[in-house]
């Protein structure tokens, strides 16, 4: 407490360049949709869930319908997506860290991507359905 009472420029800097940070990394993941927002753009056809997790990750419970496709390997695989390219495609993982990249990635190839915020744990904690 000392070193913050007597640096507080520095300590209010510090506090600033996180914020800006957590900020700007926020923005890079794109538009997080809620559970309820993604369940209306698939019950319209006008969005598909695109599951990122690993493989027996998602044989252990998927939302219906989920393309699944891994991380690692979404770049390489996005032709797998071309039918839905007028759709808005959903980026699922399990708590949302790899969400963000992937959804970056599907979005500078042209596609309209968003994260599903919370990811799977957030859909299993409101109950909602999935399949195995």
């Amino acid at each position: 407490m000392a070193f913050v009472s007597e640096q507080w420029l520095l300590f209010s800097i510090v506090i600033v360049l996180v914020a800006v940070l957590l900020f700007i990394e926020s923005k890079k993941g794109g538009k997080a949709l809620t559970y309820h927002q993604a369940t209306r753009l698939v019950n319209n056809g006008e969005g598909v869930i695109l599951d990122v997790r690993e493989k027996k990750d998602f044989s252990a419970g998927h939302i219906v319908d989920a393309i699944h496709i891994p991380y690692a390997k979404v770049a390489d695989r996005l032709s797998e997506l071309e039918k839905h390219k007028a759709k808005t495609i959903i980026v699922v993982d399990k708590m949302g860290q790899h969400a963000a990249a992937a959804s970056k990635t599907l979005r500078d190839a042209g596609w309209n991507a968003s994260r599903l915020a919370g990811g799977m744990a957030e859909w299993q904690a409101q109950n909602l359905p999935v399949v195995k």
